[in-house]
């Protein structure tokens, strides 16, 4: 038998031009331990999505350069020695992670990928990385566990969208002055480093919401202390009054501006005093309902974990739709779907109608196609997800042919996610009914409509905890100031402010251990227009 009749996963995907595949776990080991990675898996160049993680591969061939359709590539938890310099052929990748490797070099190639949202390097043994100034799209960076003794060249104003940098756990000497030059960064993790002196350009960088500074020897030990028990606005409040700015900062005559600033700071606050009232009308303003013993929980199965492992819930609360906000927030759904959440590969949206759910616990899980039981948003009856998945791609060719179009559209487009997948995802009510059956559809029990009050929203992922997070909080961020299911407490006003309720959700493992929960303290990091109200 040749080496390729062994890889039927890649054989399937060719025949039938899957868009997404997904090699993982022991079984999949053994086949690359005694065959090696079959070379027709860079045929399949309808791929948009690949997956390759917890196996024994050491290398990728440099034919991986003729997938040139992919958007996500995950490579994690292998063993990994290198990327090749044909990844630079890859121009619509947005997700590159090739965490949990034993990497020690990243070519320079990796520039050339200016649709790059995410890069995930975390756990190598990488030592340096390219200037990424050309990869403007970038959002997340990780580079925690590696062996960086510089900080990575990313400081520049061009990166306007990197709001989150990880690089924890190696051996940084210090921040660049230049840090304040991302316009965006709003998660700096630099802890367990050798770090001694913090500058005081950090304090400028104004979204900063999140900054972790442990572990690290200051000299200041005042600061140091800041660091180990109060939060980020104190910890930047210390820097920006005691922390020394470079030369180059201070401008020519450093007296001079120094004078400009405390006159400037008296009038500010003088001016405060003056508008804050006015201020605060123009502010929308989210407030953040602590879980209590009441809320439900998502429970998470061991079987979801391979299948579709991440997922983050709220509840939006005492809301007030009108005829025309309503369709404006079905069309915000099907917006985020084809934007942040990448037509669904990084992340799904559902929402429910929360007083159409029955009380108590969820459980998200995965089963066997013909163990699931729906009754989907606008039909009638029960279907096993294996009978609607069969009927949704009938439906979806008819419609083709009657178009006379060559692709899918609407909710067909998304069948090949799950094709030929042995569980498929599930989040289940208490009364065993299920609710969602990402990322197709939700159930019609729990059908959102203009007269509903309560909603819960979970969104889920295969790719990262965080991808989630983010994509919670801009739907969130949408809804506010678009004023699309504002409180019923304002909802007569004739303020362009609003307000919106959201109570916290809790992820827990089956045996009730807390995973996490939604939103936290590091969620929802708005500008001054949206003040965050924590009880």
């Amino acid at each position: 038998m040749s080496v390729d009749n062994n890889w039927n996963e890649i054989e399937q995907v060719k025949k039938e031009k899957r868009h997404e595949l997904i090699l993982s776990g022991a079984s999949i080991s053994e086949k690359i331990k005694s065959f090696g990675l079959s070379d027709e898996l860079f045929n399949c160049e309808t791929l948009n999505y690949l997956n390759i993680s917890h196996t024994c591969l050491q290398l990728i061939s440099e034919e991986i350069g003729r997938l040139t359709n992919l958007t996500t590539l995950v490579l994690h938890s292998n063993q990994l020695l290198n990327i090749p310099v044909t990844v630079k052929n890859l121009t619509k990748l947005k997700i590159l992670d090739c965490s949990c490797n034993e990497l020690t070099l990243v070519p320079d190639e990796i520039t050339l990928l200016t649709q790059l949202t995410t890069l995930n390097l975390n756990s190598n043994s990488l030592s340096k990385l390219p200037c990424l100034k050309a990869n403007v799209k970038l959002n997340t960076l990780d580079l925690s566990n590696n062996k960086f003794d510089v900080f990575p060249d990313v400081c520049y104003n061009d990166l306007s969208h990197l709001a989150e940098v990880k690089i924890s756990k190696n051996s940084i000497r210090e921040i660049p002055d230049a840090i304040s030059a991302l316009p965006s960064l709003k998660h700096l993790d630099v802890a367990d480093n050798c770090i001694k002196a913090v500058p005081g350009e950090l304090a400028d960088c104004q979204k900063l919401k999140e900054l972790n500074l442990k572990g690290n020897k200051l000299n200041d030990k005042r600061l140091e202390k800041l660091i180990d028990q109060c939060r980020t606005k104190q910890i930047l409040d210390y820097v920006n009054q005691h922390c020394e700015k470079s030369s180059k900062s201070k401008g020519s005559s450093g007296k001079e501006n120094k004078s400009k600033s405390k006159k400037n700071t008296k009038n500010d606050g003088h001016n405060k005093n003056i508008n804050d009232e006015t201020i605060d009308n123009l502010t929308h303003k989210l407030k953040i309902i602590h879980v209590n013993n009441e809320s439900p929980v998502i429970k998470i199965t061991e079987s979801i974990k391979q299948v579709r492992p991440h997922i983050v819930g709220c509840i939006v609360k005492n809301i007030a739709f009108t005829e025309e906000n309503f369709k404006k927030f079905i069309q915000l759904q099907t917006k985020l779907h084809d934007g942040i959440c990448d037509k669904r590969n990084a992340a799904t949206i559902a929402t429910h109608d929360y007083d159409l759910i029955v009380p108590g616990d969820l459980t998200f899980t995965a089963k066997a196609p013909t163990e699931i039981e729906i009754k989907p948003l606008g039909r009638t009856k029960l279907f096993t997800a294996a009978e609607l998945f069969k009927r949704l791609q009938v439906e979806a060719d008819n419609l083709r042919r009657e178009k006379k179009r060559n692709v899918y559209s609407g909710i067909y487009k998304y069948l090949y996610l799950i094709e030929g997948k042995p569980l498929f995802p599930c989040l289940v009510d208490s009364a065993n009914q299920v609710i969602s059956f990402p990322p197709i559809t939700n159930s019609d029990i729990t059908k959102m409509s203009v007269n509903t009050k309560n909603m819960f929203i979970e969104v889920t992922g295969v790719t990262s905890q965080q991808i989630c997070r983010n994509v919670m909080d801009e739907f969130l961020k949408e809804l506010i100031t678009q004023g699309l299911c504002s409180s019923m407490e304002n909802s007569n006003q004739t303020s362009n402010a609003h307000n919106l309720e959201v109570e916290q959700v809790k992820v827990v493992d089956m045996e009730g251990n807390l995973k996490h929960i939604y939103p936290s303290r590091v969620d929802l990091n708005f500008d001054d227009k949206i003040k965050i109200i924590r009880d």
